[in-house]
């Protein structure tokens, strides 16, 4: 089967990290950035790949598994767990299970557990909460169909892109669009920052009153 998703190469993946989550959300007219709390669950996490959406029934995880053998490699688990913070839902064997897959990365509106053994396999995960908690495997959520995740819609096939300051979901059909204009933003922050350490003020070059 010809594979009809937005073609995500590793030219297309350096420049989003490179331009950084801020950046994105700037030059996407401050959109598509999932809420504060949704962080790294370790320092120095970060991803791009496309999303494969999961919805959770309450504190149960089955479909997460189920998820990681129909994700395809370089995808990204984005899961709506409806915040729930009292059910880690994702841990050390399902990270590991996802690595051997060749996921990208998770995204979930939850919680998870083994924080510690996840860091030091570099599997990024970015969630709302940390819980020890054990979960269900009961089932009762669905893959692929569009998901609330950190306050925004996110659907199958959208661009996730994940750092130290947050996570933005873009539409496939504006990604290389806001790559563009993150681009032209960064070189122009440069010059700025040069003229910073020229001595010039932020209120003249930024154009502040």
């Amino acid at each position: 089967m010809t594979d009809t998703r937005f073609p995500l190469t590793q030219a297309y993946i350096d420049a989003a990290l490179e331009a950084g989550t801020p950046t994105l959300h700037e030059v996407l007219g401050q959109q598509y950035a999932l809420d504060h709390s949704i962080k790294p669950i370790y320092a120095d996490a970060c991803m791009v790949g496309r999303a494969l959406t999961v919805k959770l029934a309450p504190a149960d995880n089955l479909d997460l598994h189920r998820a990681i053998y129909e994700a395809q490699q370089g995808d990204v688990i984005v899961a709506d767990a409806s915040g729930y913070l009292e059910s880690g839902i994702w841990g050390e064997v399902t990270s590991v299970a996802s690595q051997v897959r060749g996921i990208a990365g998770l995204v979930v509106d939850g919680a998870v557990r083994d924080t510690r053994e996840i860091a030091r396999m570099g599997f990024p995960v970015f969630s709302r909460g940390v819980s020890i908690k054990g979960s269900g495997k009961n089932g009762g959520g669905s893959i692929g169909e569009p998901v609330v995740c950190g306050g925004i819609q996110v659907r199958t096939g959208d661009i996730v892109v994940a750092d130290a300051d947050g996570v933005v979901c873009i539409p496939p059909e504006k990604f290389e669009d806001a790559l563009e204009k993150s681009r032209a933003r960064l070189n122009k922050e440069l010059d700025v920052m040069e003229q910073l350490k020229q001595g010039k003020r932020t209120l003249d070059l930024l154009g502040f009153v």
